[in-house]
């Protein structure tokens, strides 16, 4: 697909996809920063769109996408903006917290929304985007770690 032929087709679609990603996003500024990005990825990936006719489903299935990709995004901001004063408090305890940042991403990632932040271990496989199975192994391991970089000793 050239470029002039792209353009004209998401510009005949553009309503539609922007009035998709406001109601997936509530809200109109994000929707427009979600559109942008769609259409970026679409350019972008144009070439290996095989089927011309399925033009419409394919932008979509991109905004869709981006906007769960946002999601995302802002269930982890969340997460930080309400960490409860008690939460911060004794996360600045210093050992504990250069063991937590000293973690591997993703265990430091499940570590502070479960125990500083107060999620469940499945609220934070959902923000994660992890199996709760694997959250759960994840937790062990760098509960383990933490016990570890800590020194006390293992009571299992």
């Amino acid at each position: 697909m050239e470029m002039n032929e792209f353009a004209s087709r998401v510009e005949s679609l553009q309503n539609r996809l922007f009035r998709t990603a406001v109601l997936y996003l509530g809200s109109q500024s994000d929707a427009e920063e979600a559109l942008d990005e769609a259409v970026y990825r679409g350019l972008k990936n144009c070439k290996k769109l095989r089927e011309p006719d399925y033009f419409n489903t394919w932008m979509t299935r991109i905004l869709l996408n981006v906007c769960c990709d946002e999601q995302r995004r802002r269930k982890r901001e969340q997460s930080w903006e309400e960490l409860p004063e008690t939460a911060a408090e004794a996360f600045d305890n210093l050992p504990l917290r250069e063991a937590v940042n000293r973690l591997p991403k993703e265990l430091k990632e499940l570590v502070i929304l479960r125990y500083f932040t107060g999620y469940t271990l499945r609220e934070a496989s959902e923000i994660l985007d992890i199996p709760q199975g694997t959250a759960a192994t994840r937790e062990r391991r760098a509960l383990k770690l933490l016990r570890l970089e800590l020194g006390e000793e293992e009571t299992a």
